[in-house]
């Protein structure tokens, strides 16, 4: 961690404060006129795929009203360090850092506030008015099976039992203009509600929030512990209540500052075909499957509604995996320690797997088995069990958030044959593409996953051949000296 003294400060409490100050930042752009039909998706792909691309706000989209918008890519560039809270001079793995000291290792958590009304209720659309499909929701990849207006969105739901407000990111395909189609894996805490009253022959209530800003949708997408209402983890972050409202068909709470949010409900027996979707693994895998739809019966919209779009494209590191690398590397960092696993110098969930397949950690080894500890422990995590299929364990003079210098340390210190060790019958996901069709068909969502140990061998650690590796004061003198060059 770097030595720099750091106090998050989170200046915006709405999407549109947010984009005030990127555009402060000089990293928000304007596009008007770009169908929803291919031109918004082809953009996305473009810029979204490099991390210093600039926010875009689309306007003026063929079909739609003038000021009803749609915003990609919040978390690159100078912008990913604000929306988190802190100084935009920080490396990747500072904001890691910073994330996990802050914002885990001082945990707070502030209930929320119930308040009577905000801008969300500027338009209030029930009955003949519902129309899902006024809002310029795109075809994010060619071969979609609908529109998805929920990739950055967040769905609000209670627990009919424990009555404790989850919310949670399930993505929302368009089915019609009073319905779109809800995709809950099994074990999420939407899932676990939905299933509660699905068996009680019941309808699930819902609040689909597909316009908000970046930070509730970055914390509804985290594996936070079940029975905790992210709304409270907000509110601790930013070290004041969040504001929610109360809506008007199902009671359910949602920001009173939100853009747009579907309410209505989700039932058992009221299914459509969902997908396929281009999925963060980078393949169509889970295909088409029919899913609960949402009945809308009340959409909420501010004037000049914006989508917030968070669509993943897999083949490589993208908004969604940056996100979730600096936040789900910091949650594995506080679950390792409190598991006892002693002296973790870093971690890092690899942007190029997704942050869910790939986790690298550096540890100072304390005692023999001490490397296999980590990565079965980093293998079995909340944070990291679902779709896991690799962790790299390394010794502490190696930059697990490099990925050449992690593979470089795992070709040199690991022997295949004694080194690596894998475990079976692990949980994974339905996007997973090499799921077999028996699993499939099974419902059988388990893989297996391997545990590298490129550590030096703990009983010889001081026989190893030594790096020729400048050390880290020499490698300061040289750019201090002839960093010129490279400019």
């Amino acid at each position: 961690m770097s030595d720099k003294q750091i106090e998050p400060n989170l200046r915006y409490s709405d999407l549109r404060e947010w984009m005030r100050e990127a555009e402060q930042l000089g990293e928000l752009r304007t596009v008007l006129g770009a169908s929803w039909q291919e031109e918004i998706g082809l953009a996305a792909d473009a810029v979204i795929r490099s991390d210093h691309g600039p926010a875009v706000l689309f306007d003026e989209v063929p079909g739609c009203a003038k000021g009803f918008r749609l915003l990609i890519n919040c978390f690159a560039g100078k912008r990913r360090c604000m929306t988190l809270g802190f100084p935009d001079d920080l490396t990747k793995q500072e904001l890691s850092e910073a994330f996990f000291e802050h914002y885990l290792k001082k945990e707070r958590r502030i209930a929320p506030q119930i308040v009577e009304s905000g801008p969300v209720f500027e338009n209030v659309l029930t009955g003949a008015d519902i129309d899902v499909t006024k809002f310029p929701t795109p075809v994010w990849h060619a071969a979609d099976g609908g529109r998805y207006i929920g990739t950055g969105c967040f769905t609000v739901s209670m627990d009919p039992d424990e009555r404790w407000v989850n919310v949670g990111c399930y993505r929302a395909m368009i089915q019609d203009r009073k319905s779109v189609s809800l995709l809950m894996v099994p074990g999420k805490h939407g899932h676990i509600h939905r299933e509660k009253y699905f068996s009680r022959g019941e309808r699930m209530p819902v609040a689909l929030v597909v316009g908000s800003d970046p930070l509730f949708f970055f914390v509804a997408g985290t594996e936070f512990p079940y029975g905790v209402s992210e709304f409270d983890i907000v509110g601790g972050m930013r070290g004041r209540p969040v504001e929610l409202v109360r809506g008007k068909v199902t009671g359910l709470p949602f920001p009173a500052h939100a853009e747009i949010v579907l309410e209505g409900y989700l039932d058992r027996d009221m299914r459509k075909h969902e997908g396929p979707f281009g999925e963060w693994m980078g393949y169509y895998a889970g295909g088409s499957s029919p899913q609960p739809v949402l009945d809308i019966r009340a959409i909420y919209h501010r004037n000049d509604p914006i989508i917030l779009g968070v669509p993943p494209l897999g083949g490589g590191p993208d908004e969604m995996a940056r996100y979730r690398a600096v936040m789900r590397s910091a949650m594995l960092k506080q679950e390792l320690a409190a598991a006892g696993l002693p002296d973790v110098r870093q971690v890092w969930c690899h942007e190029v797997g997704a942050s869910r397949m790939l986790h690298g950690i550096a540890i100072k080894q304390r005692y023999p088995g001490h490397a296999k500890q980590a990565g079965v422990l980093a293998s079995s995590c909340g944070s990291t069990v679902y779709g896991c299929k690799f962790v790299i364990v390394v010794d502490d003079d190696v930059d697990v958030s490099n990925f050449e210098e992690l593979m470089w340390a795992m070709m040199t210190r690991c022997d295949p044959a004694t080194s690596i060790d894998i475990l079976r019958r692990m949980r994974t996901t339905p996007a997973d593409p090499r799921l077999t069709p028996a699993q499939r068909a099974a419902g059988d969502l388990t893989n297996s996953r391997a545990v590298i140990d490129a550590t030096r061998p703990f009983e010889w650690m001081d026989k190893f051949p030594k790096v020729n590796a400048p050390s880290p004061e020499v490698a300061r003198k040289a750019r201090e000296k002839f960093g010129y060059l490279l400019r």
